[in-house]
């Protein structure tokens, strides 16, 4: 099909307003601008966030909108002055931009690309307009990326090509869940060997916690969830033993110290709930301990604990997407995945057609599921 230049009319799923199901329409889809690129999605996994996003959780998104920020595909078509990518070339498509030329992307020590969505809406093109159009409206974007359609344009900053033979229903999790949780133990607290790690949650982005602490030479990592269905593959990833706080009748803070004799190296809080966070800071080791900081908190909330616990020296950290300089570190990630250093397909659970899309979010709802990935 000759396509570059013309726009594509395709499937995807569209938030109309907040608190309405996902519909599957037909949407075009205009080529890109100077500095964009046209993929053609072939798989992408749901993520919590994108539930935030259907239920209005999630900040400065504009409706109507195609969500999907987890995807991985091939270049159907580029801009001018595209010089990354070309077509043909499988690429992940990345939720946190790298420009490479904003005073963060200058730093060394932080991934936070001023162009984040968190700074500045990606609604829209950077040209202010959209892409998207859907029984003649205009459809917004998701953070530039808009995975749950099967074509979407993006700018170029939000790109990178990966390895030829890379299996795009498997490395999509590249995107957002697996490199999160990874890096949230390697590069934000710098786990070290032979310490201990407590991780609330173990859901796609916690698991890939454990894999983490893991890697880095953790000689304890507690899991700890409510639902015990997740313990086996835990524990089959890397965590020496798994809680769940409900079994407790005294606090999971407290039952963490006095199993440990003084409170945890690190504690990650991968469930975005502020009192499960608090939790985790005051489990760690009174000194010296590190909690971070990877769940996306609860839009317009605000963190109130006792002080004294940063006073006696532990430090409270957040990780953004891991750490991660995306357009610098997914291709070598992807790479390490190709060597067999790390089996993040283990947290795929589920594999669908993206018409069962509504299937997949259920789900996710229900807890029976660690990953799910949307096929085209």
């Amino acid at each position: 099909m000759d396509t570059p230049g013309k726009t594509i009319k395709c499937k995807a799923a569209v938030a109309w307003a907040v608190g309405k199901p996902l519909s599957i329409e037909e949407v075009e889809v205009a080529p890109p601008k100077a500095h964009e690129v046209r993929v053609k999605v072939i798989a992408t996994g749901i993520c919590g966030t994108d539930d935030h996003v259907l239920t209005g959780s999630f900040p400065k998104v504009n409706y109507p909108v195609i969500p999907g920020h987890e995807g991985a595909g091939i270049v159907e078509s580029i801009g001018e002055g595209v010089t990354c990518v070309k077509p043909g070339d499988k690429v992940i498509p990345l939720c946190l931009p790298q420009c490479g030329e904003c005073a963060s992307c200058l730093k060394p020590n932080t991934n936070c690309c001023l162009k984040t969505h968190l700074l500045e809406p990606q609604n829209l093109m950077p040209d202010k307009t959209s892409r998207f159009t859907c029984q003649g409206k205009l459809v917004h974007h998701f953070l530039w990326i808009s995975t749950f359609s099967e074509y979407t344009v993006m700018p170029d900053s939000t790109v990178v090509k990966i390895d030829d033979d890379a299996p795009l229903d498997k490395v999509c999790l590249f995107g957002c869940g697996f490199s999160t949780g990874y890096g949230a133990a390697l590069n934000t607290a710098q786990v070290t060997p032979g310490s201990s790690c407590a991780v609330f949650g173990l859901g796609g982005v916690g698991l890939s916690v454990v894999m983490g602490c893991k890697a880095a030479g953790a000689s304890q990592i507690i899991g700890i969830d409510i639902n015990k269905d997740k313990f086996v593959t835990a524990k089959e990833l890397g965590a020496t033993e798994c809680l769940n706080s409900l079994d407790y009748k005294k606090p999971i803070q407290e039952v963490l110290v006095e199993m440990t004799g003084h409170g945890v190296d690190y504690a990650f809080e991968v469930v975005g709930c502020l009192d499960t966070l608090t939790a985790a800071l005051a489990s760690c080791h009174m000194g010296c301990g590190v909690c971070v900081m990877v769940g996306v908190p609860p839009l317009g909330s605000r963190l109130s604990f006792d002080p004294m616990l940063l006073f006696t020296g532990r430090t409270l950290k957040g990780s953004f997407i891991g750490g991660w300089k995306m357009k610098d570190s997914i291709p070598q990630l992807v790479s390490s995945y190709m060597e067999g250093k790390f089996k993040p397909d283990t947290l795929i659970t589920h594999t669908l057609p993206f018409s069962k899309i509504s299937e997949g979010f259920d789900l996710l709802h229900a807890g029976k599921s660690i990953r799910i990935v949307l096929v085209f």
